[in-house]
């Protein structure tokens, strides 16, 4: 791939749809390391989030004030969903968008990159804050690797699912320079990479 150069953006849109991915490493562990059941986020970092903000609250935030600043978080997170910087993250789903293991992003990845966001948001808010608004960016995050998941393997009938559904799918295989939203279509929309065109006869 590294080797690839002005072809790997026309290479890496011609997914290969099956439900087996790329090996990464020769090593058993780092290769474990890789791969990740998509129950395995809420597992490892809800927890996380619950510590949080008993922190915050424990630094003297109020049960609103903590509530609040889950919800800063959150939003701070939509942002970050919606940046082409993201999307630039996961080159390997869009090659091998139905391999399941490697939908959600590992704990121990995740992990590396919280050092710098958690460094960030303590030093753009006070003590007390910080933990609950980390921990809010934490919550956004679960619910899109969670919904992604959903909207590649899940089979909603109707409804907004659906309509999810559809735009993501849009995304992978017609316009994948447009709609990177996964929770919703509103940062598509500020940053105008909204899809002029939607796709309704994918089914897959």
């Amino acid at each position: 791939v590294g080797h690839l150069g002005e072809a790997y953006e026309k290479w890496v849109h011609q997914p290969i749809v099956t439900k087996d991915g790329p090996r990464f490493f020769a090593n058993e562990f780092c290769e474990l390391l890789t791969r990740t059941k998509w129950w395995v986020i809420p597992l490892v970092w809800l927890p996380v989030v619950c510590w949080l903000v008993c922190i915050s609250t424990q630094r003297g935030l109020t049960p609103t004030e903590a509530a609040l600043a889950v919800v800063g978080g959150i939003f701070i997170w939509t942002l970050l969903e919606g940046n082409t910087f993201h999307y630039l993250l996961h080159g390997c789903h869009h090659k091998h968008p139905l391999d399941g293991l490697r939908l959600v992003f590992p704990p121990a990845a995740t992990a590396i990159l919280c050092a710098p966001v958690w460094t960030m948001f303590k030093l753009l808010s006070s003590p007390s804050t910080a933990p609950a608004l980390f921990g809010g960016g934490l919550l956004g995050y679960v619910t899109y690797d969670c919904t992604h998941y959903y909207l590649h393997h899940g089979k909603p009938s109707k409804g907004y699912g659906q309509i999810l559904k559809r735009y993501h799918l849009n995304h992978h295989f017609k316009v994948q320079n447009k709609g990177f939203g996964i929770t919703s279509s509103i940062w598509d929309h500020v940053f105008g990479t909204f899809p002029a065109t939607q796709v309704s006869d994918i089914s897959r």
